[in-house]
């Protein structure tokens, strides 16, 4: 923090641009957001240290945890709640800011965090090493907090890699497991990697702008063109993120941290890895103004949603078919993020947070549920349905659409339509105890287009973001998206006759065994256990 502040000071003596710097006196009403938001990061930071005695160190953590939480929701509260000039970003401390898109993250992250220590204390009792997982945990929390009020290069490089070595314990809990192991050293490989991407967009950036600060990279953007150090930054910041929010081809950690407690698999889908979702968003006037970096985005999350999504067809087990969603869902949020659509791209990461926490969470009950219906036999859905649920999908969400007409393009409600459309489709024959076609039809419907106000919706809510979509690249979108969805039906009408691509799906394509090697060889390491250990 000293080196931080030590850098802040030079950024005030030498900046010479003529960008406004903020005064260090403000007013009582703009501090208090600021104020409150840097409540959960100490906090957390308080249930670092742990003693001997793993109820005595759950206590703590769940009071700390609840009271992190009153204090993110207060941080949002008040900002909501201030009038539109008053400079509710204002912070008492260099290099942070308190601003509406990372309170309602910070709101989120709290919620997830509280949930997954309260659902840990429980299925972690017994485990000599709970002061461990629960020090780790807490960590991990006060570094994603700091990262969502960084507002200087150099707090979000340190907090970014803060919550990669908060991770470590815990991917490694139980470290006598080989791919538990492994993911750890990839996914450290992917972090130092990230870590020199991100150190060098911010010397380019800083040597651009004269300051380290992001508010001042803003104020140089909205007067001036990206120059070609700038454009640099951008590709390097583009690149960090895909190593970080596990992309392919560097996806294959995410998929080996099963072997970590299902507590750790739920934080790492639910919110750590959603983090460069947030980065993007936060740095979208700097991938504004330089095309190439959008474009890099766009192309490897839609590659990386459409061959995720293929593999994810084929795999059986519960928890790997989930680790499989997460990677496409990363990618079709970095593709939203390349697109200019960041409500969107919000809204995703809101969304998909809450519902991986879930179904993590309650994995168990999901392998339950999925043994009573492999009881009942298999029914494929009818051909009619795979060929006309996409035009009954896009007329329920143009029409809606048509209600905000300037809440998406035009050609992203196709997109959605090409998603959402499996969600009409109807078994080509009928049980003695199921719905009729209409019912399921109605209900299915119904569903769609509850999806559909709710992203509308989404768009009143006050984020503090303004999209900017990027037109040219829609034609691109659309047809890997139906690239999938045509992949999908024809694997469902018949599946026989595409024997040989589901073994290469199976297999993920073999991207991560690539990836794998060369990771290794980048950085050796022993990640089978030694008989003595």
């Amino acid at each position: 923090m000293v080196l931080f502040i030590e850098f802040y000071r030079i950024d005030r003596h030498r900046h010479h641009s003529g960008i406004p710097i903020r005064s260090a006196a403000m007013p009582p009403l703009a501090a208090l957001p600021g104020l409150c938001a840097l409540l959960p990061p100490l906090l957390m930071l308080a249930a670092l240290p742990q003693r001997p005695g793993a109820a005595a160190g759950w206590r703590r953590f769940h009071a700390l945890a609840v009271a992190a939480l009153l204090a993110s929701l207060a941080s949002l509260g008040l900002q909501l709640g201030l009038p539109a000039a008053t400079p509710a970003a204002a912070s008492p401390l260099p290099g942070l800011a308190a601003g509406q898109l990372g309170a309602w993250v910070a709101v989120l992250v709290q919620v997830l965090g509280t949930v997954i220590g309260a659902v840990s204390s429980r299925s972690l009792e017994g485990e000599p090493r709970q002061p461990r997982f629960i020090a780790a945990l807490a960590g991990v929390l006060a570094a994603v907090q700091l990262l969502l009020l960084a507002d200087h290069w150099l707090v979000l490089i340190a907090a970014w890699a803060g919550v990669g070595l908060a991770l470590q314990p815990l991917l490694c809990f139980y470290d006598d497991r080989p791919f538990a192991r492994l993911a750890a050293h990839k996914k450290r490989v992917a972090d130092r990697l990230a870590d020199l991407l991100l150190l060098a967009a911010a010397g380019l950036a800083w040597q651009a702008v004269g300051s380290g600060s992001l508010p001042a990279l803003w104020q140089h953007l909205a007067t001036q063109a990206a120059s070609p150090g700038l454009q640099a930054a951008a590709v390097c910041l583009a690149l960090a993120v895909v190593l970080r929010t596990a992309l392919l081809p560097v996806h294959g950690w995410l998929l080996q941290v099963m072997e970590a407690p299902t507590p750790v698999s739920a934080l790492l889908h639910a919110g750590v890895v959603n983090l460069g979702g947030f980065v993007l968003i936060r740095f979208a006037p700097l991938l504004e103004a330089v095309p190439a970096a959008r474009a890099l985005l766009v192309a490897l999350g839609l590659a990386t949603a459409v061959l995720a999504g293929f593999v994810m067809l084929t795999r059986v087990s519960i928890k790997l078919r989930l680790a499989w969603s997460t990677v496409a869902q990363m990618g079709f949020m970095v593709m939203e993020c390349g697109l200019g659509l960041y409500t969107l791209a919000l809204l995703h990461l809101l969304g998909h947070s809450l519902y991986k926490a879930q179904a993590f969470l309650a994995a168990a009950g999901a392998v339950e549920d999925t043994r009573r219906r492999l009881l009942r036999p298999a029914v494929a859905p009818s051909v009619a349905s795979l060929v006309m649920a996409p035009a009954g999908a896009a007329a329920l969400v143009f029409g809606l659409a048509a209600l905000a007409p300037a809440a998406w393009p035009a050609w992203w409600s196709g997109v959605l339509a090409l998603a959402w459309a499996p969600l009409l489709w109807l078994p080509a024959t009928r049980g003695p105890d199921e719905p009729g076609a209409l019912r399921r039809l109605l209900g299915a419907a119904a569903t769609l287009a509850a999806l559909t106000l709710a992203a509308l919706l989404g768009h009143a809510l006050p984020f503090g973001v303004a999209d900017a979509p990027l037109a040219a690249a829609g034609p691109a979108v659309l047809a890997g998206l139906g690239a999938l969805y045509g992949g999908l039906a024809l694997l469902q009408a018949r599946p026989q006759a595409l024997a040989g691509w589901r073994r290469w799906s199976y297999a993920g394509f073999y991207v991560d065994e690539f990836a794998t090697r060369a990771a290794l060889r980048l950085w050796p390491t022993r990640w089978m256990p030694a008989a003595s250990d």
